[in-house]
């Protein structure tokens, strides 16, 4: 509602219409304002009297001397009023009110209890005649309501004088099966009618207009008969169901085995933003690096889709050590976002978007290996610490993960690798942080590894296959090969493996030296060797054999038998 004082509105009429780039006008807060083509104006025949939903002006503005009243009282659309308050500055209580896209119904109703009001209560007197515009008048929406449905929700039957009774005390208007089937606006039939309409068991209820907003279909309507025949007389039941056993998924049940196997080992876990920030990707030297940008982004620090989790962890860890926990272990398990070109756009997507590729990553941090023992100082996480985790993680998913050579932005160039699966599928990447990565986040090191779970999960085996164990001893020698520096410790247990033959149950490394002693630009390689045949006691000749075909194959790639 907008009181004018009838004398002092020029030419003795209203109109409604934007407002002229550069009009201005003084509202009832002695402001000046000037208004763009996207204001709505309530004007006089001269010019603007009032901002439409959000203030009046002073041109006509009520006195002590008003003795003439002219009422206003209009319906807005909501969106208008909320983008004209935002651009004004300027927040009423009207707007507040308009904003929200009050039911046009209300206006009429309003202006009667003013009038009412002001007759009863200040003596006026009402002169005849009320102009009315309303273009596009509104029907009442009418809802069927089944009694079937009723009870099939509620599991009561409630008779149907009740649900009229309720409704109509509600302010609804309820008319019964047996008059005419005839829906106005907004109607919602509980099914489409095809050919001829089926027989219809319920009743026709019509919403007033100050529940239009809330009751727009069957559902909201039980609601309503529910919420006041008494939610504590409906029967307490279960729901019907078979008996079923929830389990697992093979995919959920490995990546739990994973997670767990890092927490077993005392890493901890944490849950990052899905989001990250253009300056952190420009820390990890990835600014080149294609990246999806959010459209609504609240913040630069999270206005783009983490590509893969280091981020997150990164952030995690210097948190830690600015308040004195620098030696820490962290791991997450989540999902990471990246741009996708073979993907199509799926029907509806704003603006013809693709999806991105979303992938589940396991990734890890460490600044520290070992914490400090009564008798021994800690141990800082290097790329073999590393590499024990996801060696322990290929165990657990059943997989023997090798590594090679291999690059990232991010990492120390001479002490990074790829991650493959035994396919010889990438699946991800391990290695110390590159300085300048680590000093962006002020941490003295750190080793880190990130793994793509979807792959590795195709990767990994289902159920282990069965072997039989056997109780014959098996033949534990050791050996030392000299090797050149550029021959990865890899490369050499495969072709130790490869002289090895069946006979070889395992070899692992567990010493590495370098000095004097082998020459420079060597490297001596301490590996424990386990022959075991599942049928019989190894003889010593089998044994020797077996030992000099590993040798012979050393040759291949420079390698000797030292000592």
């Amino acid at each position: 509602l907008h009181a004018f004082d009838l004398d002092e509105v020029r030419g003795g009429r209203i109109v409604v219409r934007r407002a002229r780039e550069g009009e201005t006008m003084v509202t009832l807060d002695d402001a000046e304002r000037t208004f763009t083509p996207d204001v709505a104006l309530v004007c006089d025949a001269e010019g603007p009297s009032g901002i439409a939903g959000v203030m009046g002006g002073q041109t006509s503005e009520v006195s002590g001397k008003t003795s003439r009243v002219l009422m206003e009282s209009a319906t807005w659309v909501g969106p208008n009023i909320l983008r004209t308050s935002k651009t004004l500055g300027l927040r009423t209580e009207a707007s507040a009110r308009f904003e929200k896209q009050l039911h046009p119904h209300l206006a009429a109703a309003a202006q009667r209890l003013a009038a009412t009001l002001m007759v009863d209560l200040c003596g006026a007197r009402m002169a005849p005649g009320t102009i009315d515009a309303f273009p596009q008048p509104l029907e009442p929406r009418t809802v069927e309501l089944r009694l079937d449905r009723v009870e099939r929700l509620l599991g009561a039957r409630i008779p149907e004088d009740e649900v009229t009774r309720i409704l109509e005390a509600l302010g609804f208007e309820v008319r019964s099966a047996g008059d005419a089937r005839g829906l106005q606006r907004g109607a919602v039939p509980p099914f489409e009618d095809i050919g001829t309409v089926p027989p219809f068991d319920g009743i026709h209820v019509t919403v007033p207009y100050w529940r239009d907003a809330d009751v727009r279909r069957e559902a909201d309507l039980i609601e309503e008969v529910a919420r006041i025949h008494g939610l504590e007389k409906l029967p307490i039941t279960l729901p019907a169901r078979e008996r079923a056993v929830g389990r697992l998924t093979p995919r959920q049940r490995l990546r739990r085995r994973l997670e767990d196997t890092l927490r077993d080992r005392g890493l901890h876990e944490v849950v990052g933003w899905s989001f990250t920030s253009p300056q952190a990707l420009q820390r990890l030297r990835l600014g080149e690096a294609p990246s999806l940008a959010l459209a609504n982004a609240l913040s630069e620090e999270q206005s783009v889709m983490r590509p893969l989790l280091l981020p997150g962890l990164l952030d995690a860890a210097a948190h830690n050590g600015a308040r004195g926990a620098g030696g820490v272990g962290l791991f997450e398990s989540a999902h990471t976002y990246a741009p996708d070109g073979s993907l199509d756009a799926p029907e509806g997507s704003p603006g013809g978007l693709a999806p991105a590729a979303e992938r589940h990553h396991l990734g890890a941090l460490l600044t520290l290996a070992a914490p400090a023992g009564w008798r021994s100082p800690p141990r800082s996480a290097d790329f073999y610490a590393a590499k024990g985790l996801v060696e322990a993680l290929g165990a657990a998913a059943g997989l023997e993960l090798a590594t090679e050579p291999g690059a990232r932005p991010f990492l120390h160039p001479g002490r990074s690798a790829v991650v493959l699966a035994p396919g010889g599928a990438e699946i991800g990447w391990i290695g110390e942080l590159h300085p300048q990565v680590a000093g962006a986040w002020a941490l003295e090191g750190a080793t880190a590894f990130e793994l793509d779970f979807d792959t590795l999960s195709e990767e990994a085996a289902g159920p282990a296959a069965y072997r039989d164990l056997t109780s014959l001893p098996a033949v534990l020698q050791d050996i030392a090969v000299v090797t050149p520096e550029s021959v990865s410790a890899a490369e050499v247990l495969d072709v130790v493996r490869g002289g090895g033959g069946e006979l070889l149950a395992s070899a692992r490394v567990f010493d590495v030296y370098a000095g004097e002693q082998v020459g420079k630009g060597n490297t001596s390689l301490a590996i424990r060797l386990e022959f075991r045949a599942p049928d019989r006691t190894l003889t010593d000749e089998e044994v020797a054999a077996r030992r000099d075909a590993i040798e012979s194959a050393l040759a291949s790639i420079g390698g000797r038998l030292r000592g």
